[in-house]
């Protein structure tokens, strides 16, 4: 792993995998969805998308056929504090998708006429995921955890900030954001000696510098919300405090959240669904943000056996509180994020995207053996340590279906009392 600057101080993170032929290469901007406001809720995301609609050198139609033409990929994706822009392509056709990723980082026109087609894509994109409640879900529940503050946006925004979007209110975002301070260039995979030179070529020219605003550490408001739709189901979630990305109980988090809901040896899974057969989908997820996280739990299922399935999930959750954790679960969990992390290290995208993501948001790398180390190191008494911090606070709570009749009468005490 190589980490070092070009010459106008842009930051180059780059791994050489010389048994690999394809190389995956990211532009990283640390802002998302946090860095919105109510009025402009939904432009990271519109610019995303924008980038992929033409340049001065390329249509939106021309980068499309040069990243096929090269059998490669292209992408992005905008998540609460970043956005990512990336490509994964055989070793020798590196050049090409430095230089087209690169002009449409710098060049993009923004041309009005395909502006408006795709604020009427994303607006497609939203009604979409407005159609879907177990996506749908997941947004509310951030809102429940998060109250008004920016972490409780959505990512894709609202159709009424969408259609005051402008040509240049995107410009003028981008000129605020996307800095060099704020920006970082991640590769992985089979890189030739002058791939520096390459970088120092397509981005030595970028001059946007300036100090980003401090983000505010949110505070966890634990709120209920209920959206009603005709659903079949009942597409549910709860959730508690986690932990942040430099939290010294993350580790312990990521195997905590493995034993509750992870998999399909996890006590929510084997409980509800192969015990009782109460839900289809039913599962647990951490999401780890610079400064705070948020533990949660989906379940859909049908209204007539959703009481039975909350009564269930806080039945296992207290006596997880209670007696904590087995030494077996222990050692289980850490042989799960133990192969996981192991497994991901096979792919050059998924090496790309924990150098860009640790550079950007943390500013720091930890090796494998660091890793396996750390996770070695997670004891019952971080496990316990953890359980009690989490549990002390009440339940946020979502829901989407046709009656809120079971989540009233849901008791989001903390099942840890201060």
């Amino acid at each position: 792993m190589i980490r070092m600057q070009l010459q106008n101080g842009l930051r180059v993170i780059l791994e050489k995998i010389p048994t690999c032929r394809s190389v995956s290469f990211g532009i990283w901007v640390k802002t998302g969805s946090r860095n919105e406001n109510e009025a402009n809720n939904g432009i990271s995301h519109f610019i995303e998308h924008m980038l992929f609609k033409g340049t001065d050198r390329f249509s939106a139609k021309e980068i499309a056929e040069t990243f096929d033409g090269i059998g490669g990929n292209v992408n992005a994706f905008t998540s609460k504090e970043y956005t990512c822009y990336y490509a994964k392509v055989l070793d020798q056709h590196l050049p090409i998708a430095v230089d087209v990723l690169a002009d449409m980082f710098f060049n993009s026109t923004f041309d009005p006429g395909e502006l408006d087609k795709e604020r009427n894509v994303i607006l497609e994109e939203i009604s979409m995921y407005d159609d879907t409640p177990d996506d749908l879900v997941h947004d509310l529940i951030a809102r429940a955890a998060y109250e008004t503050h920016p972490l409780g946006y959505s990512i894709l925004g609202t159709e009424t900030n969408l259609s005051a979007m402008t040509s240049e209110s995107l410009s003028e975002y981008m000129r605020q954001n996307y800095r060099i301070d704020n920006t970082v260039i991640s590769l992985a995979g089979n890189l030739s000696d002058d791939v520096i030179e390459l970088l120092e070529k397509h981005f030595g020219g970028f001059t946007n510098a300036g100090t980003g605003k401090a983000v505010l550490a949110p505070q966890y408001g634990a709120q209920s919300i209920f959206h009603k739709k005709d659903t079949e189901q009942n597409h549910i979630c709860l959730s508690l405090p986690g932990c942040s990305l430099q939290d010294p109980l993350l580790y312990p988090m990521i195997l905590l959240n493995n034993v509750i809901g992870g998999g399909m040896s996890s006590h929510l899974f084997q409980e509800i669904r192969e015990k009782r057969g109460l839900a289809y989908s039913v599962y647990s997820y951490h999401t780890a943000h610079i400064d705070s996280g948020m533990f949660t739990i989906y379940m859909g299922t049908a209204p007539k056996q959703t009481t039975e399935v909350l009564d269930v999930t806080l039945e296992l959750l207290r006596t997880i509180n209670e007696k904590g954790l087995t030494e077996a679960e222990l050692k289980k969990g850490k042989e799960q994020l133990k192969g996981s992390f192991i497994l991901s290290l096979e792919s050059t995208s998924s090496r790309m995207n924990r150098l860009g993501k640790n550079e950007l948001m943390i500013g720091k790398h930890f090796s494998m053996d660091e890793i396996l180390d750390r996770i070695d190191a997670v004891s019952m008494n971080d496990l316990s340590q953890l359980v009690q911090t989490m549990f002390k606070h009440p339940f946020a709570l979502s829901m989407v279906g046709k009656s809120d009749q079971a989540i009233t009468a849901f008791r989001r005490d903390p099942l840890v009392f201060a």
